[in-house]
């Protein structure tokens, strides 16, 4: 079955380039390890919810555009095994690709992924 990592993130928005940048090294580095492929969405129309929203749940600032990305693998047990190893990669270090927004805000989770085609 497969398996999605999914995230949401608040990235200033004079960091664009930076921020493509370093998740290009980080999806090279996924694939590598088994994942199939993966998505960056820089936000046009992401509104402030009254009750939640993605704005209020990375805790936008006025200078910061919502990012939401993806990498999909093939397996749950494909994923874990690449991030096993993604996590010990030196090129996705602080070091070598530092993360051009607030990693403290960034919200992330795994899911099984259904088609409905």
């Amino acid at each position: 079955m497969t398996y999605i990592d999914g995230f949401v993130s608040a990235v200033p928005t004079k960091n664009k380039e930076k921020y493509l940048e370093h998740s290009r090294i980080c999806f090279e580095v996924c694939k590598e390890f088994g994942a199939l492929r993966g998505s960056d969405c820089w936000g046009e129309d992401v509104p402030e919810g009254k009750v939640t929203s993605f704005p209020s749940a990375v805790k936008k600032k006025d200078d910061e555009t919502i990012v939401f990305s993806w990498v999909e693998w093939p397996s749950k047990e494909v994923r874990d095994e690449g991030m096993r190893k993604f996590m010990r990669d030196e090129r996705v270090s602080e070091e070598k690709n530092p993360m051009p927004f607030d990693g403290q805000r960034l919200i992330f989770g795994c899911f099984e992924k259904f088609d409905w085609e």
